[in-house]
């Protein structure tokens, strides 16, 4: 895939996204909602942090078997239960994020919801990705 990042100065700096990107390739991947599920079909981890890891690590993995890497990402979208907590944890989440899909950010959304469909889950992302 080739991907320009787009990222207007009239915008306000993005921290962990950008604001739009441009996606050239061949193939069109849709990632489901990925949470912190093993693979026993339980959520694991208690906190954010770990929910989150778990979910992008399953993310990448759904993506990999499609053939595609992390900077194949087009768009991502987070879905949390509590976005006050997203909000608190933003810098580890960030950490997280670079050490198990680098630096080329997707284009990203944050969005609260009630409830995921595992009670226990306090994240899910989905997305899609463009590859060559």
């Amino acid at each position: 895939m080739s991907a320009e990042r787009v990222n207007p100065p009239e915008l306000s700096p993005p921290t962990g996204f950008s604001h739009a990107v441009v996606a050239t390739g061949t193939r069109v991947v849709f990632l489901a909602g990925q949470t912190a599920l093993d693979t026993d079909g339980k959520v694991t981890g208690d906190t954010l942090p770990e929910q989150f890891a778990k979910a992008l690590t399953n993310l990448l993995t759904a993506l990999s078997a499609a053939g595609g890497t992390p900077a194949d990402l087009a768009r991502v979208t987070v879905y949390a239960t509590d976005v006050a907590a997203y909000r608190a944890h933003a810098a580890e989440l960030g950490r997280l994020w670079r050490e198990l899909a680098g630096r080329d950010y997707p284009a990203m959304a944050v969005v609260e919801v009630v409830r995921l469909w595992d009670e226990r889950a306090l994240v899910e992302l989905d997305g899609f990705a463009v590859l060559p």
